[in-house]
């Protein structure tokens, strides 16, 4: 598989990592923690050397209970970064943004990728941009914005729900002109989901995958891993490493992390093994026909 973005393409046939750099003060696990863009391209050049094949930016917090950020001060937190990324650092940058006017600018600096937590629902521009600059698109599952989604993780059959209304997000792009193989799905674990969704559907990727794109996972550092393990979002590291191996074997090929390089790790040990017991296989297959 390959997921088509500005300027080329990514490969997916191994595990790709995407490294979270986020130039917010209020984000849940590390708001405030880059203080500069100096600080920023450092950590941001340590997740490229650690694995990360991709870098999401993101310049507005989205957990639960966030405030808005004008597009004036999004802009300003994340430009300058993605103009700096894009000419340095050798990998494509993408654009965490639910706002046209944030998105635009910055696939003009160089990002290659706009992921969007709406799914393309929370600004009636922002697919038109996507398809103008022909730039690959993460289309995430949420219900409401920050400041309402936890009202609303009320579903039936979580997986099935949202699986639906991703195909609704499908929808909108192919409207706009978005090219199927420029889409990424991505199921927003913690976003309109409890601990217990977020965790079930980690566990039923299959009806999110049938619809035909890659899927994108980011359960990194998240409350749903503090509710199974006690612990503080620093603490969740080994669970994030562990909800993205278990998303792997479920078929899903970009996981979000703040902590790129164990999970880059254990997701290519986890290769390994399917490898290798594929090669068995046809090894035994191969002695089975040849008798």
């Amino acid at each position: 598989m390959n997921w088509r973005i500005r300027g080329g393409s990514l490969a997916l046939d191994t595990p790709v990592v995407m490294g979270i750099v986020n130039l917010t003060p209020d984000s849940f696990s590390d708001g405030g923690l880059l203080g500069d863009l100096d600080a920023a391209m450092d950590h941001a050049r340590a997740m490229v050397s650690a694995g990360a094949a991709i870098l999401d930016v993101g310049g507005e917090s989205t957990r639960p209970g966030a405030a808005p950020v004008s597009e004036e001060e999004e802009r300003a937190r994340i430009l300058p970064f993605v103009r700096r990324a894009a000419a340095e650092l050798g990998v494509p940058v993408s654009v965490d943004t639910r706002k046209a006017a944030v998105a635009r600018p910055a696939l003009d600096e160089g990002a290659s990728v706009v992921n969007d937590v709406s799914g393309l629902a929370f600004d009636p521009a922002m697919a038109d941009v996507v398809a103008d600059r022909g730039a690959g698109a993460v289309l995430m599952h949420m219900r409401g914005v920050p400041a309402t989604m936890a009202g609303l993780a009320s579903y039936g059959d979580v997986a099935a729900e949202v699986a639906s209304e991703l195909g609704s997000a499908v929808a909108r792009a192919r409207r706009a002109g978005i090219s199927d193989e420029a889409v990424v799905l991505d199921p927003g674990l913690g976003f309109a989901k409890t601990p217990a969704q977020s965790l079930e559907l980690l566990s039923r990727l299959t009806p999110i995958r049938a619809l035909g794109f890659p899927v994108l996972v980011g359960p990194s550092r998240k409350s749903f891993l503090g509710v199974v393990l006690g612990v503080p979002p620093e603490g969740r590291v080994a669970g994030t490493v562990a909800a993205c191996v278990v998303a792997y074997l479920g078929g899903a090929r970009i996981f979000r992390v703040h902590d790129v390089e164990p999970v880059a790790q254990a997701l290519a040990v986890a290769r390994a093994i399917l490898e290798a017991g594929d090669r068995e296989g046809a090894e035994v297959m191969t002695r089975s026909e040849t008798r």
